[in-house]
């Protein structure tokens, strides 16, 4: 069977983009998968977190992964599985400062500010430990997470080439195909948690009147023809949006002749495909020992997967 491994970090609330080109491509992966979903709470130490809300985003985000049906699905924190951690430190010891010092990342946020943490430095380190830990034979990768995914496949050549065969040195593949959603308000830029302005960003937890007021703010332009409503990225990158996200969350663009009607679409559908999961999350937060529960039981399986990987890296460099 194959291990499909996926970590979403807990910074900022998640949005309906995160649904749409993640969560909902991960439920279908858990037919014929063995399905490992994790919070990954170590990624957001790389910048200064309060820890109060650290704390409360990381149950946020854990209970949405099993209200969005990730419940066939080995769930886990990251901190919960010290093999991670300890890997990460195994394949530091390996990784040179060179390699890290091109991260794209660390050129754009760390390199050069005096307060930028030492982790954000070796944070893709740590990354390739989640990785290499569950032994895949194949990583889905989108292009802004590919440098990090090469630099896991570099760090296990070495390690193997040094040390003896211990890791299975993953495949780069294409991700399965998911919807992406952008902006409303900024539709040149990608639906993403950690912006500061929500004013365009649909959160999965969004009450109907606070998605109606997002969508109807939505940005269109002054087109007034009777072909207005029509897909072109180019000229019509606000309009485009809302028709795929209309169609990606289940609506049909026939019958839609003008920006209101489309935004009224975009709404109803939007709004239906939140309801179950806000219900569900509702359910599961009156009843958070299930959910820690769930997650405990997660990784403890996660503890007996990535054990013998950990013992095996030690092994090999003499600390075992």
């Amino acid at each position: 069977m194959n291990t499909t491994l996926s970590l979403l970090k807990p910074t900022g609330h998640l949005t309906l983009g995160n649904l749409l080109g993640a969560l909902r491509p991960m439920a279908l992966a858990q037919d014929g998968s063995d399905c490992f979903y994790g919070v990954c709470d170590l990624h957001a130490l790389t910048v200064a977190q309060d820890p109060a809300r650290l704390r409360a985003s990381v149950r946020e985000v854990a209970t949405l992964l099993l209200a969005a049906g990730l419940e066939r699905s080995t769930l886990f924190i990251q901190s919960h599985v010290p093999s991670h951690s300890e890997l990460a430190y195994l394949l530091e010891s390996t990784a040179y400062v060179g390699e890290l010092n091109r991260m794209i990342q660390f050129k754009e946020k760390g390199r050069g500010q005096p307060s930028t943490r030492a982790s954000l430095f070796t944070y893709p380190t740590l990354m390739a430990a989640d990785i290499l830990l569950y032994r895949p034979t194949q990583v889905p990768v989108g292009e802004d997470q590919r440098q990090h995914v090469e630099l896991t496949r570099d760090l296990a050549i070495r390690f193997n080439a040094t040390y003896g065969p211990v890791f299975t040195v993953p495949e780069l593949v294409r991700p399965a195909l998911g919807a992406r959603v952008m902006d409303l308000a900024d539709p040149s830029s990608k639906m993403g948690k950690s912006h500061a302005d929500g004013s365009g960003i649909i959160y999965l937890l969004d009450s109907p009147d606070v998605i109606r007021r997002k969508v109807a703010r939505a940005v269109t332009d002054s087109d007034t023809g009777s072909d207005a409503v029509r897909r072109d990225p180019v000229n019509k990158p606000g309009v485009t949006n809302l028709i795929e996200l209309l169609e990606a969350a289940g609506g049909s663009l026939e019958s839609i002749t003008t920006y209101g009607a489309l935004k009224t679409a975009t709404t109803e559908v939007v709004v239906e495909l939140l309801r179950p999961l806000q219900v569900r999350y509702a359910e599961l937060a009156q009843h958070p020992d299930h959910v820690q529960a769930r997650y405990a039981a997660g990784a403890a399986r996660c503890r007996e997967v990535t054990a013998p990987v950990l013992l095996d890296a030690q092994a090999a460099m003499g600390i075992g």
